[in-house]
């Protein structure tokens, strides 16, 4: 067992962490709608208005924030006057990006502001920009947002929605590097700009534009669309993937890999600091002021699909080792909220890393879903001043460094509740951390500590729901300093009170 210090300084305080980080993001891809969200207010599967509960109650219980919907990819295919009106009208469609399977249009609008609003978060909309038009885009808003006695408002209360709703987040464009379009950045820029103008805030209802940002290590596209759109965004997105061999042909298997392999995955996913990083310097080169946020709306593992499944559906295990890559992530989104103002993991049911699985009747929390309950109460915290004594591991000629932590506080009565998330992605090694105050602050009272760990290959499924699934004990915790032990692939937090002495 080898010994770190773990230095926090909960007066320190950096910048807050926006509960949006903790986001999902929901696609027409696959199984995630239809089976893992929406079975059907018919379904003999517990629903309210065709909207699975125990998916909706496992979301409310990680406090999920915000979700983006329709897409991805899909979004650049979707038109949204196909998913509204009498279920027996609307128009099915052929998937042509996820397999070329028969979209019904059972889930549209309505199907998803009820969802989010089942589930007490944010919707996040992305419009179809890549065969689209503007004057569809102008629509959807109206049709959403609008108080008034217009058609569209008109049709939304025959498709029985009153009330407008309140839409912040938009979207305005999908990968349009790629699958939304294969722009290059001065059109896509240009283009955004004219969607941008006809997507108005209307009877009081203030959008949050956002515009496609760079995949992954592209710098060329922030350096471009950052003048161009720096007055007429809120945000830019940005989408990264944890491939677990680095390769787009092979990716490699959710729960069949050796030490090396994981190694690499481990690798991979600490790209994702260095990328930010870059794109940040590039970002405030042009905006200064730091007026545009950044939003990671797509990022996770995405490994081959399980054998035995429709390849273009996305289904994958999530084993251990993907919690290690969501603990890298959250820990490292957190230390950059200064300018990461959403997150949305890719994607909550059924598909990449998801946080739920389900099949038929049968609902399961994977161990990524453990992390974000683990996390959950960095939602809304200030980020204070924390940095731990990082150590090295790997194998086959991988190394990597393996510790990953992240320190937030609010006020409470008498002090400051800390919260402290650390990440051990050593496969062999543990660790005793010492945590230590500076002497004018102290631990006060008793510290919940919640530990997952397991061997890396290790999932939870349907005949074993409950194998991976974090450990809770509590400690007295005083002086400032506190000992806590990191085993081997592992994800551990803190929760505890903390005192400052008045100067």
């Amino acid at each position: 067992m080898k010994r770190v210090t773990l230095k926090m300084d909960v007066e320190r305080k950096k910048s807050r962490i926006a509960p949006e980080i903790y986001g999902q993001f929901s696609e027409h891809l696959g199984r995630c709608i239809y089976d893992g969200i929406y079975v059907g207010e018919n379904s003999k599967i517990p629903n309210e208005k065709g909207i699975r509960k125990d998916v909706v109650d496992a979301l409310r219980q990680v406090k999920l924030p915000v979700l983006r919907w329709p897409g991805g990819c899909f979004a650049d295919e979707y038109h949204w006057r196909d998913g509204v009106g009498a279920k027996e009208k609307r128009k099915p469609i052929v998937n042509t990006t996820w397999g070329g399977v028969v979209e019904t249009n059972h889930f549209g609008t309505h199907e998803f502001m009820e969802l989010c609003q089942q589930i007490g978060c944010e919707p996040y909309i992305a419009l179809n920009m890549g065969s689209g038009t503007v004057q569809e885009a102008a629509d959807w808003i109206e049709y959403m947002t609008y108080d008034g006695d217009s058609e569209l408002a008109g049709q939304r209360k025959e498709n029985g929605q009153e009330k407008p709703w309140r839409l912040k987040y938009l979207g305005i464009g999908n990968e349009s590097w790629g699958c939304g379009g294969s722009m290059r950045p001065e059109y896509y820029a240009d283009t955004y700009r004219m969607y941008h103008t006809f997507c108005r805030d209307l009877s009081g209802n203030e959008l949050f534009p956002v515009a496609c940002g760079p995949n992954g290590d592209d710098y060329h596209w922030t350096d471009v669309i950052m003048p161009l759109l720096k007055d007429h965004a809120k945000a830019i997105s940005l989408h990264y993937y944890t491939l677990p061999t680095g390769e787009w042909g092979h990716k490699g298997s959710a729960t069949e890999f050796d030490e090396k392999e994981y190694y690499q995955t481990v690798e991979q996913t600490l790209r994702m600091e260095d990328i930010l990083d870059r794109h940040l310097k590039i970002m405030d080169y042009h905006d200064p002021e730091q007026k545009v946020g950044l939003i990671v709306d797509e990022w996770g593992t995405w490994c081959d699909s399980e054998p035995g499944t429709n390849p273009c559906f996305l289904y994958q295990q999530n084993t251990m080792r993907d919690a290690i890559v969501a603990g890298i992530n959250l820990n490292l989104f957190n230390k950059h909220s200064d300018r990461i103002i959403m997150a949305n993991i890719a994607q909550m049911v059924n598909v990449l890393q998801a946080m739920i699985l389900t099949e038929g009747a049968q609902m399961v929390k994977t161990p990524t879903y453990e992390v974000f309950a683990m996390y959950q109460g960095h939602q809304g915290a200030t980020l204070v001043d924390s940095v731990i004594d990082q150590q090295w591991d790997g194998a086959g000629g991988v190394e990597v460094p393996v510790l990953s932590e992240s320190v937030s506080v609010t006020e409470g009565e008498g002090g400051k509740n800390a919260v402290i998330t650390l990440s051990n992605a050593s496969l062999g090694e543990t660790y005793q951390v010492a945590v230590n105050l500076p002497v004018n602050q102290r631990f006060a009272g008793k510290a919940k500590i919640s530990l997952l760990t397991e061997d890396a290959h290790a999932c939870n499924t349907f005949e074993n729901p409950e194998r991976v699934e974090a450990s809770v004990r509590k400690e007295e915790w005083s002086g400032n300093r506190a000992m806590v032990t990191l085993p081997p692939c592992s994800v551990v937090s803190i929760e505890c009170g903390v005192a400052c002495d008045e100067a």
